[in-house]
């Protein structure tokens, strides 16, 4: 587990060297207009929605450590070709790579975490990698902010050298791990066909999941650099120093909040704490409608608009140690990789759309952008409660199987195991 963490944080610190400066050094610093930089971005959320399908299959029949690997690599070529690619089409080829490395790596890391813990200690573990991947992302943006220059393409092949080392170096790490068997809980569901979408589509339960996750992602994290910073821009006056404080006090509030809000959320029902979020977040939106249409000081807007982003950060604090173990808890055994891939797709989908959506929303119609993704915050509630009613005992509650964990032969053993 230590080295899955680990793993967690050097791909999070590699991405966060380039993933911000990828537009200005393709539009800018290899002059090939903002058409292309915006085609590169396209091509990451497309090259992720084609290998996700097939990803999930993979983990399940040759496991996760060999899939992690191979995405590692692949990233890898991606990363290094990116930083010396000059033309559009081996930019274009090069960012595919990369986007398709790190797209495999979120359901490999996630099934590598579900075959290390068990039910009880699991919420502890993906509270841990969301974490470590915050950390990671914002301490490799702040390193590589101080490396490039924008007039030195060697700079940014220096910036792509360096993420295409973490990726290798964590392929160093990866091959010195030796995975367990997982734990399981008694009466867990057990898997009728080896990868089977047909049989993820029809366990209800995920279904609702994944719908609720498509909320989840559009209606946060699909406007964080989107519609809700054109919203802030254009409705509320916000500067970009002051965009960038409100981002930095999204990701301060996760990393500070998180152990403290895992102690209060762990021994809670899953589903009402997702409901929880949904109405957190529907404040948040609240707080943004003041900040754009209210009347208040231009000081006023600004604080109203970072606490915006600061309530955000608590409601991802609150589901990073929820819904992440709730879907291990409802695949069958032996398909965590495939429902971790699955739910690895919805969220790329959502997060290709948000931004769609919200960007010419936020940009233009500033109040029915407000109440429309006011309203999509109290429909995560609903969904969270209808979800509830589908879920066991154990996967909504799995402290109360911390004395019914079975051992893959079948006797009892005890949760610390």
């Amino acid at each position: 587990m230590r080295r899955i963490h680990v793993g967690n944080a050097l791909s999070a610190f590699g991405l966060g060297f380039t993933v911000p400066y990828l537009y200005v050094y393709v539009a800018q610093v290899r002059g090939l207009g903002a058409m292309t930089a915006g085609l590169v971005l396209a091509v990451f959320a497309v090259a992720a929605l084609v290998v996700l399908p097939f990803a999930g299959r993979a983990i399940v029949r040759r496991g996760p450590l060999p899939v992690l690997l191979t995405a590692l690599i692949t990233a890898a070529v991606g990363a290094l070709s990116l930083g010396i690619a000059s033309s559009a089409a081996a930019v274009l080829v090069s960012a595919s790579l990369l986007g398709a490395g790190q797209a495999v790596m979120q359901p490999a890391l996630a099934t590598m975490i579900v075959d290390c813990s068990s039910a009880d200690t699991r919420s502890r573990a993906f509270a841990m990698q969301f974490f470590l991947q915050n950390l990671g992302l914002g301490v490799g943006g702040l390193i590589g902010g101080h490396l490039v220059d924008t007039t030195s393409a060697a700079s940014f092949t220096l910036l792509f050298a360096i993420e295409a080392a973490m990726f290798l170096l964590l392929v160093v790490v990866m091959v010195t791990v030796r995975m367990p068997h997982a734990p399981r809980m008694e009466g867990a569901p057990q898997a009728s066909g080896r990868g089977s979408w047909k049989q993820l589509m029809g366990n209800r339960a995920m279904v609702q999941l994944c719908v609720l996750g498509f909320v989840l992602f559009f209606a946060c994290y699909g406007q964080f650099e989107s519609g809700l910073s054109a919203y802030g821009v254009e409705a509320a006056g916000i500067s970009t120093s002051a965009l960038g404080t409100a981002l930095a006090a999204n990701t301060l509030m996760i990393v500070v909040a998180q152990f403290a809000v895992l102690r209060f959320v762990e021994r809670r029902r899953r589903s009402r704490v997702i409901a929880a979020v949904g109405l957190i977040w529907a404040v948040a939106w609240a707080v943004a409608g003041y900040a754009g249409l209210g009347h208040g000081s231009q000081e006023m807007a600004t604080a109203a608009f970072v606490s915006t982003y600061a309530l955000f950060g608590l409601g991802e604090a609150m589901l990073s140690p929820t819904v992440a173990p709730l879907v291990a808890d409802l695949a069958p055994e032996g398909m965590a990789g495939q429902y971790n891939s699955a739910f690895a797709l919805v969220k790329q989908l959502a997060l290709a759309v948000g931004p769609a959506v919200g960007g010419p929303l936020g940009a233009s119609l500033h109040a029915p952008y407000i109440v429309a993704f006011l309203v999509f915050s109290l429909g995560i509630t609903v969904l969270a409660v209808r979800l509830g009613r589908q879920l066991t005992d154990a996967q909504d509650q799995p402290w109360l199987g911390k004395s019914r964990v079975v051992a893959r032969g079948g006797a009892p053993v005890s949760a610390d195991v």
